[in-house]
């Protein structure tokens, strides 16, 4: 099976339609969120093709396909991550500063930062006494580097 399109995100389907479909999960790494067109196995081991249409990446709870009878949704692996959160916008500033000059994409969570696990940014975090603590987390998002350079 060839998915071209997301149907629509489990957010948005009706509880009702989500108890009277078999449910299969499609994990993914967030590196894969990025990724139009890849070959993915389900849950249940049945296998599919993406090949998306539109430029669009992935999300934790797209549905790629649902039918009377079933509904295959995507569900993206928890990760290492460094929860960031800062005490003061001034705090949040220099921390972003910092990771900015590192070229880390970091996402936003109410008042928390997260970034991609790195030895580095934890040292630099324990140096300047910035609360953060290593967490494994489910992201919505794929984590998108920002091409750049300072030439």
């Amino acid at each position: 099976m060839i998915i071209e399109q997301i149907l629509s995100d489990l957010e948005h389907v009706r509880i009702d339609d989500r108890r009277n479909r078999h449910l299969e999960k499609v994990y993914l790494h967030s590196d894969d969120l990025v990724k139009r067109i890849q070959r993915v196995v389900t849950d249940h081991g049945r296998e599919l093709g993406i090949s998306l249409r539109e430029p669009r990446d992935l999300m934790d709870g797209d549905v790629l396909y649902m039918d009377d009878e079933s509904m295959i949704v995507i569900e993206v692996i928890p990760e290492d991550l460094l929860v960031i959160s800062p005490r003061s916008m001034q705090e949040m500033g220099e921390v972003a500063h910092k990771l900015g000059n590192r070229h880390l994409p970091a996402q936003f969570q109410e008042d928390r930062m997260l970034v991609q696990y790195d030895y580095l940014v934890e040292a630099m975090l324990d140096e300047e006494n910035i609360p953060y603590a290593r967490e494994k987390v489910k992201v919505k998002n794929a984590f998108r580097h920002v091409g750049h350079s300072h030439g």
